[in-house]
């Protein structure tokens, strides 16, 4: 960080090249460098700082998501069983102590710890070195790299069997769709630059990191979009080329056979051949390009793709028409001494304008990261000093007090001191109503501030802050691989040479077998085959349905861990839905106040929250809290005196309360005959019944429940329209549990069930051939949520249930285990749809195009029908996945 803390007496500074901590005024050196100064402890400090300076001087870092502007930085992740709460400190400080990095985070709770650091300057070998030794434990790390030139299928297929041969290599993932790779290794045994290696032997670029900070999806926009203008206008010069080509090429078609310029071995025919051979040369050197050169990467490392397929197609039509015309006497009859070069160039322009589409569509695929991440406020109102300052969010750091007015944005995670308001936290959680804001609620950053004005203290930012979680949760997600997905990269990956043996098959049977000129006939054919394969289709299937379906759950509110949990989702039979906290609120709340002949409601419930008032239990809050919401002041007991298991009892305003269970008010000699059934028709419902006598009489009946959340009957009822079971665990007694299951509509009742035994009850309901979800929000969820084939956690619960779930709800809203379930099914179906057309078109093209249908009704597929075919079939894939971006939950 810039030193600019002189003027201080006895102010602390650090030299960034060694990272001492010294005095400032005992400083040996120091040096202004663009308004920044910088203090060295001695003069080899100084001179290394002036030989490199552009290493140390500060960079833009995004405190929201900790990405650099910055092209040479790189965001690592290490994953590190062992991190405490304690070591996170000792392994933050160590790292951010080190010269090059720029941020280090560590979360031990996700047991990860993120570094933003210049290779440049510090290698990963020394962040792991230094991480051990802060925490005393082995390290593997992840990192997501941007990749460059990747276009199909085989590409995919390629770069992670080259990975995954990197020794040190545990998992190699990569998203076609968002054109990145995700690796998992061990830093002991591998390092940055044989990884980078690995990717460039596969034919394939290294970019910068991708990450999820605004300014770098901008930049990512911007390169996709400067990708897409290059391919438009390499497609429109191939199309101005094409047109006269084609009309040239087919007279017959456009009434041009009557000029004799056009007959049949005149010299004119020849010179105007010669000439669309020139014309079509640039389309191919130029306009085709990017075949060539993803076709001569694939030749360099003993690989075939997509490119290869394009490049040998129109490359045979242009030699084959080239030879025809400057050596026609190599044919054995003039009739074969045809020119192709149309298809050359209309086959580069469709296939060209293919790409193009192809880009543009993949960058909406994303569009749900880039709506998360422009979510985040830009500046912050920071009180410090007791005086109000706008600074970017950037700069805000935890402990620091905020201000927030109507209409603006929160900017960081933390808690209510003053004020209160209303939050739409829409974006965030998915649940549509605002929420109530009062002193010591937590908010949220990026969500919407509707009505007052109120202060809070900062208690996370940067990385640590939900909205990046949730975007980094996502981005890990979509750079998983659906089960399903496997299948197709093992097809994918003996796709590309079997179509080039199936396209020298052909030639072959179509030279020996086919009609006069049977020369003509072959190369069509082979070019064809060639032209019209397309693994790209195969390719984006899967990637691009995945990435759309994850970015909208997440809209939602919806965090899946991983493709596997997606596709499982889909299939789900069964849910169990833990009571506490996940149907109900988790804690009790007054419900009823029944009262006797000539007493009055509102007396009645005034005088038992006096009784209460000054007990902790969560039942007499329960009577308080709701004596208060009805506007009631409850008043301050003369006397009190508890009596254990049964109730208590009080003088008030001169009068005699007794508040608590039957059997107090049997050994007071209290009669409550009247009262009885009331009573036990509230404890029938679940509800726990608390008599109150006032002066010797029985005077009403209050009843305090754990009360069921608005949503949780309409979720229910959407689960078994969508065919699902549902069934309820609970450690409560039968009957309070039946008495719930009856009011939300569930039918399978597991009462009873001591914490340790859920986990046996999912078991239990697997072993009858049930695909079971489990929902939970507490720490004794955990291991049934682990044991479930979906555990889905409720995001307002603890940590521990978080972390041992497949799917995390952001909001507490039980209609997120419905919509998880709907996403699931939809993305999933518009994957088997995309997988349908990709393996459809193939196996049903590739034996037209080898002219297998000639034979019996005459079809033989033209290169130019091949190439539009196979241009548009990957943008059909993509288009169709991003129909998902239109999807809506259904309503309740």
């Amino acid at each position: 960080m810039p030193l600019e803390q002189a003027g201080t007496p006895d102010a602390r500074v650090r030299d960034v090249v060694c990272g001492m901590a010294i005095a400032d005024d005992r400083a040996a050196h120091r040096e202004t460098v663009r308004g920044h100064v910088f203090f060295f402890c001695s003069e080899d400090c100084r001179d290394r700082f002036r030989s490199h300076p552009e290493r140390y001087l500060p960079r833009s870092v995004s405190a929201t998501t900790g990405v650099s502007d910055t092209p040479g930085e790189r965001v690592i992740e290490l994953l590190l069983g062992g991190l405490t709460a304690e070591t996170a400190a000792a392994v933050e400080a160590r790292l951010r102590a080190m010269p090059g990095v720029e941020q280090a985070d560590a979360n031990p709770a996700a047991k990860r710890v993120q570094v933003l650091f210049d290779p440049a300057v510090v290698t990963a070998e020394d962040l792991v070195k230094a991480t051990e030794s802060a925490s005393g434990g082995p390290l593997v790390a992840t990192v997501r790299l941007g990749i460059g030139g990747m276009y199909c299928a085989t590409c995919v297929v390629d770069l992670e069997r080259a990975l995954e041969c990197v020794p040190g290599v545990a998992l190699a993932t990569v998203n076609p769709a968002t054109e990145e790779a995700t690796v998992t290794y061990q830093p002991r045994h591998v390092d940055m630059p044989a990884i980078e290696r690995a990717i460039e032997s596969a034919g394939l670029e290294v970019r910068r990191a991708a990450a999820p900070a605004e300014d770098a999806i901008s930049r990512q926009e911007r390169e996709r979009d400067r990708e897409y203008r290059t391919l438009m206008r390499k497609f429109w010069f191939a199309a101005v080329i094409s047109v006269p080509v084609v009309v040239l090429s087919y007279p017959q078609l456009f009434t041009l056979d009557r000029w004799s310029a056009f007959a049949r071995g005149s010299d004119s025919l020849w010179w105007m051949w010669r000439a669309l051979g020139l014309a079509t040369l640039p389309v191919l050197v130029w306009s085709g390009s990017q075949f060539y050169s993803g076709a001569w990467q694939g030749l360099r490392h003993r690989s075939a793709n997509m490119h290869t397929l394009i490049a040998l197609g129109i490359s045979a039509a242009w030699l084959y028409s080239t030879v025809a015309v400057l050596r026609p006497s190599l044919f054995p009859a003039s009739r074969f001494a045809e020119v192709y070069y149309d298809v050359s160039a209309v086959v580069v322009a469709l296939v060209t304008l293919g790409l193009a589409l192809e880009a543009k569509a993949k960058g909406k695929s994303s569009e749900a990261i880039r709506k998360l991440v422009g979510l985040q406020a830009k500046t912050a109102h920071v009180i410090r000093g007791g005086q109000e300052r706008d600074l970017p969010v950037e700069e805000v750091v935890v402990g620091d007090l905020l201000l927030v007015r109507p209409g603006e944005k929160v900017p960081v995670d933390g808690i209510v001191l003053e004020g209160e308001s209303a939050l739409d936290e829409s974006m965030v959680t998915g649940e549509s109503l605002p929420v109530d804001k009062r002193p010591g609620d937590e908010v949220i950053g990026a969500t919407a501030n509707k009505t007052g004005a109120f202060k809070f203290r900062a208690s996370r930012v940067g990385k640590d802050t939900a909205l990046a979680s949730i975007v980094r949760m996502v981005q890990d997600a979509q750079a998983t691989k659906l089960p399903i997905q496997r299948v197709v990269d093992r097809v994918a990956g003996v796709f590309v040479p079997a179509v080039m043996i199936l396209a020298v098959v052909s030639f072959v049977t179509w030279y020996i077998l086919g009609p006069t000129p049977a020369l003509a006939y072959a190369v069509i054919v082979a070019v064809t085959v060639l032209i019209i394969a397309c693994p790209c289709a195969l390719g984006l299937a899967t990637p691009t349905s995945l990435t759309v379906g994850m970015g909208k759950a997440a809209e939602q509110g919806i965090l899946f861990r991983g493709g596997d949990a997606l596709q499982a989702a889909r299939r789900l039979g069964t849910v169990v839905l833990d009571k506490t906290g996940t149907i109900t609120w988790g804690k009790p709340a007054l419900t009823d106040v029944l009262v006797g002949p000539g007493f009055d409601q509102s007396e009645v419930l005034r005088l038992a929250a006096a009784v209460e008032r000054g007990s902790e239990h969560p039942v007499a809050q329960a009577v308080v809290t709701g004596a208060r919401a009805r506007g009631l002041v409850a008043p301050e007991p003369a006397t009190f005196q508890a009596i254990p298991g049964r109730g208590a009892e009080a003088d008030v305003e001169g009068r005699r309360v007794l508040l608590g269970n039957r059997g107090l008010m049997v050994d007071r000699g209290v009669t409550t005959e009247e009262l009885e059934p009331r009573a036990e028709a509230l404890a029938g419902d679940g509800k726990t019944p608390i008599y109150i006598a006032i002066d010797g009489l029985v005077a009403g009946v209050i009843a305090v429940a754990d009360t069921i959340k608005d949503d949780s009957l309409p979720a229910i009822r959407r689960l078994k329209q969508l065919g699902i079971e549902v069934a309820m665990v609970t450690g409560d007694h039968r009957r309070t549990a039946e008495a719930i299951a009856r009011q939300v509509g569930v039918d399978h009742v597991l009462a009873e069930v001591l914490p340790r035994d859920k986990a046996h009850e999912v078991r239990k309901l697997q072993l009858e051939g049930k695909r079971v979800g489990m929902v939970g929000d507490g720490i004794n969820d955990a291991p049934a949520l682990t044991q479930a084939d979906v555990g889905i956690a409720i995001g307002t619960g603890t940590d521990v249930a978080i972390e041992a779930s497949d799917v995390t709800l952001v909001g507490g809203s039980l209609l997120g285990v419905v919509t998880a379930v709907e996403i699931s099914r939809a993305t999933m179906g518009n994957v088997y749809q995309n997988l349908f057309g990709a393996f459809v078109y193939n196996t049903a093209g590739l034996p037209i195009a080898a002219g297998v249908f000639y034979p019996l009704v005459g079809l033989l597929l033209s290169p130019l029908l091949a190439a539009a075919a196979m241009a548009f079939s990957s943008v059909t894939v993509v288009s169709n996945a991003n129909r998902l971006r239109r999807w809506r939950p259904k309503e309740a």
